[in-house]
C-alpha cells in the first residue's frame, strides 16, 4: 500500500461527511521510467487541488482535466497516458467507452493507468414541517438515495445544513417560512420549494426582502403538474422536481475559476482550460496553474514550470508557431 493511504482515507472520510465532491485516483499501472507507482493514490477536488500523488507535474495535469469532467458527468473512468502519439494520430485524446487515452509529450518516456473514481455526495434534502406531504417526503427520499434532513421547526435548520444540501422544501402550512426561504436563497441552495397554493405562495413571495430574480429562484407550488392530489402524490412530484433541478440541469460541482477572454471554456467539464503553447497539453487553469504574461497581451498557461520556462526564454517562437 502506498505510504500516502492512510491520511488519504481520512481525508476521504472528512470530505465525505462534509458532502463535498472529489474525485479517487488511483494508479492501476505504470510502465517504468515513471515516478509513480501502482497504488499511489491522489484525490481532485472540485476547484482542481490534488492531495495525494500520480505522478509528476505533467501527469498531474493531465490527471487533472479528466478528473474534473468526470466529477461533472459522475461515470468512472480509465485514464491512459503515454508519451507516444495516440492512435488515430491526432494528438487528440482518444475516448472510448470508460476509457480515455491522452498523449502526455512530457512524460519521461513511461506510460500510466490511472483509474477516476468520482465520488459526488448523497444529495441532501432539508424538509420543513411536520404535514401529510413532509412525512411521505420524508419517507420516499431515502428510495432515492437522499439523505433527508427532517426540521419540525425553523430553529432546527442551521445554516451549515442549508449550504450543504441540495434541496429545501418547505412543507409547515405558514410555519416558519420566510426567514428559511431567505437563508436558503442566501445560502445558494440549488432547489428550494414552498408547498403553497398559488394564490398563497405568490404572497409569501411578495412579502420576502429578496429582488425579482432571487424569488424567482423559490418554487411555488412546489412540484412538477402531474395532477398529483394525495399527499404522496405530491411528494413525488415534488421529488421529481428536485431531481430534475439536482440532476437534470446542473451539478454544483463545477469549477469557478477567473479566466482572461482569451482562454477558452471546455463544454465538456463547464471548467476553464488552455492550451498549453510548448507541448500542447490541454490544462485545466486553477490557482496552481503555472502562467506567464510574456510575450504579449495574452496569458498563456501550462503543465508545469518548465514548459513556462522554456516559454519564457523565447515567446517569439511559440508565437510563431502558433501562427503556423
Amino acid at each position: 500500500m502506498s505510504p500516502s493511504a492512510p491520511p488519504l482515507e481520512a481525508r476521504m472520510a472528512e470530505l465525505t461527511g462534509r458532502h463535498v465532491p472529489f474525485v479517487k485516483a488511483t494508479v492501476v499501472r505504470a510502465r517504468r521510467p515513471a515516478s509513480a507507482r501502482p497504488g499511489d493514490t491522489a484525490l481532485v477536488l472540485a476547484d482542481g487541488r490534488v492531495e495525494g500523488f500520480v505522478g509528476g507535474a505533467c501527469a498531474e495535469a493531465t490527471v487533472r482535466v479528466q478528473a474534473l469532467r468526470t466529477l461533472r458527468s459522475g461515470e468512472s473512468l480509465l485514464l491512459r497516458i503515454s508519451p507516444e502519439e495516440t492512435a488515430d494520430g491526432t494528438g487528440e485524446p482518444v475516448v472510448e467507452e470508460g476509457a480515455v487515452s491522452v498523449a502526455n509529450p512530457c512524460l519521461s518516456g513511461g506510460e500510466l493507468e490511472i483509474f477516476l473514481e468520482p465520488l459526488r455526495p448523497v444529495p441532501r434534502v432539508v424538509v420543513l414541517g411536520e404535514s401529510p406531504i413532509a412525512r411521505a417526503l420524508a419517507a420516499f427520499g431515502p428510495v432515492l438515495g437522499y439523505e433527508i434532513t427532517e426540521a419540525a421547526g425553523a430553529d432546527g435548520i442551521t445554516p451549515e445544513e442549508l449550504a450543504g444540501s441540495q434541496a429545501l422544501v418547505i412543507a409547515s402550512h405558514g410555519r416558519g417560512e420566510e426567514p428559511v426561504l431567505v437563508s436558503a436563497v442566501r445560502a445558494g441552495v440549488p432547489y428550494i420549494g414552498l408547498v403553497a397554493s398559488p394564490r398563497r405562495g405568490a404572497a409569501v413571495l411578495d412579502a420576502l426582502p429578496l429582488g425579482a430574480e432571487d424569488r424567482a429562484r423559490i418554487h411555488t407550488p412546489a412540484g412538477l403538474w402531474i395532477g398529483a392530489r394525495t399527499p404522496g402524490e405530491i411528494a413525488v412530484s415534488i421529488l421529481a422536481e428536485v431531481i430534475h433541478a439536482v440532476r437534470g440541469c446542473s451539478v454544483e460541482v463545477e469549477v469557478e475559476v477567473e479566466a482572461p477572454p482569451e482562454t477558452p471554456e471546455s463544454p465538456a467539464t463547464g471548467s476553464v482550460t488552455a492550451v498549453d503553447p510548448v507541448c500542447g497539453m490541454t490544462v485545466s487553469v486553477v490557482d496552481s496553474t503555472p502562467y506567464s504574461d510574456e510575450g504579449g497581451d495574452e496569458r498563456r498557461w501550462f503543465c508545469c514550470a518548465g514548459c513556462r520556462a522554456a516559454y519564457e526564454k523565447d515567446p517569439a517562437r511559440y508565437a510563431k508557431a502558433d501562427a503556423s
